[in-house]
């Protein structure tokens, strides 16, 4: 894990931009664009995803230590 957790941090957004780029020179710029917008909306529920848990998470600690 000590080599495998920066090892994808740096090759996944590599890899994403190789996608992009393939996706442009294959089938057009529409096709990059789309691509772009569902890569936005998946690390938009991600994110909204995390937030969730991490508020959930202050709100179970504050209700533990006002016991």
């Amino acid at each position: 894990m000590r080599i495998a957790g920066p090892f994808l941090l740096v090759t996944t957004p590599i890899g994403v931009a190789f996608g992009l780029r393939e996706a442009w020179r294959l089938a057009g710029p529409k096709m990059a664009v789309l691509m772009a917008a569902m890569l936005a909306v998946v690390g938009a529920l991600v994110w909204w995803t995390v937030r969730r848990i991490r508020q959930e998470q202050a709100r179970a600690q504050k209700r533990g230590a006002g016991d």
